[in-house]
C-alpha cells in the first residue's frame, strides 16, 4: 500500500510541460521536478527556457529545454522528436499549458487570429496527446494534463476564438480520458480563475480596475498566483488522483461559483 508521501512522488517519471518556462506552467514544473519528476520544458523563449532551466538545477530539478512555437506544425513535430530524445524515451505525464489570448469581439477577429489560436490552444494539445500517449498506454501509467480557462464553461470578456478553443479542451480531456484511462492513463482539465502573471501584468497596469474586478469576484477575496497551481499540479500527475480521469479542477479561489 502507498503511504500518503509515495502517494505525491514521482521519481523515475519524465514530464514535458508546454509554456513551462513562465507563469503557470513554470510553477507546475517546478512542483513536479521538487517530486523527483525529470522535466522536459518547451517553450519559444530560448532565454526564458535557458533560465528556468539552470534555476531549478539550483533546487536540484533536471531538466532540459525545447525551443519551439507548437502553433506551427513542422516546429511542433521536431519538438515532439525532442521530447522523446530528451531522456532517451517518451514522457509519462503531458501539461498541455501553452495557449496565446486573442481576445477581441468576435466581428473583429481575423482569420489569421482564428488560425492562430485553435492551432496553439487546441490542435497542438490534441497533436501531443496523439503523439505521447499511445507509449503511457503500452507501460500501463500516463497523466495528461489540459489547461482550460473561465471560458472553458462560460462566455465573458470578448471570449470570442479563444473561448471556442478552451470550450473545446474540456472535450478533448473527456475524449482522451474515454480511451485511454481503461490503460491507466488520466487525462484531466484545471481551470484557473485571474492570475497575475507576466503576461496579465501588463494588463493590470494598464487597467487596475480590471485586476480589482476580479478580485472582487474571488471567494478568497484575492487573485491567483502561479504558485497556486503547484499542490493541485502534483496530484493530478501521481498516483494520488488515480481514480480521476476526465474531470474539470476549477482552481480559482470559487470564481466560478459566484
Amino acid at each position: 500500500m502507498n503511504t500518503i508521501q509515495t502517494l505525491f512522488r514521482l521519481d523515475n517519471k519524465i514530464a514535458v510541460v508546454t509554456g513551462g518556462s513562465t507563469g503557470i506552467g513554470r510553477a507546475m514544473a517546478w512542483a513536479l521536478g521538487m517530486q523527483g519528476a525529470r522535466l522536459v520544458l518547451v517553450a519559444r523563449s530560448h532565454d526564458a527556457l535557458d533560465e528556468t532551466v539552470a534555476a531549478f538545477a539550483k533546487d536540484g530539478i533536471e531538466a532540459k529545454a525545447v525551443v519551439a512555437d507548437l502553433a506551427d506544425e513542422l516546429s511542433r513535430t521536431r519538438a515532439i522528436a525532442e521530447c522523446n530524445a530528451a531522456f532517451a524515451r517518451s514522457p509519462d505525464i503531458l501539461i498541455n499549458n501553452a495557449a496565446n489570448n486573442i481576445r477581441k469581439p468576435m466581428p473583429e477577429l481575423s482569420e489569421d487570429d482564428i488560425r492562430a489560436t485553435l492551432a496553439l490552444n487546441l490542435e497542438a494539445p490534441l497533436a501531443l496527446i496523439r503523439a505521447f500517449a499511445p507509449a503511457m498506454a503500452e507501460r500501463g501509467w500516463g497523466r495528461i494534463v489540459n489547461m482550460g480557462s473561465q471560458q472553458t464553461h462560460r462566455a465573458f470578456n470578448n471570449s470570442g476564438a479563444y473561448g471556442v478553443s478552451k470550450g473545446a479542451i474540456a472535450s478533448l480531456t473527456r475524449s482522451t480520458a474515454e480511451h485511454y484511462t481503461k490503460f491507466g492513463v488520466t487525462c484531466n482539465t484545471i481551470v484557473p480563475g485571474f492570475v497575475v502573471t507576466q503576461l496579465s501584468e501588463t494588463l493590470i497596469a494598464a487597467n487596475p480596475e480590471f485586476a480589482a474586478a476580479h478580485e472582487a469576484r474571488s471567494m478568497i477575496g484575492r487573485n491567483g498566483v502561479p504558485n497556486d497551481f503547484c499542490g493541485v499540479a502534483v496530484f493530478v500527475c501521481s498516483e494520488a488522483s488515480a481514480y480521476m480521469s476526465g474531470s474539470t479542477l476549477f482552481v480559482d479561489g470559487g470564481y466560478s461559483a459566484k
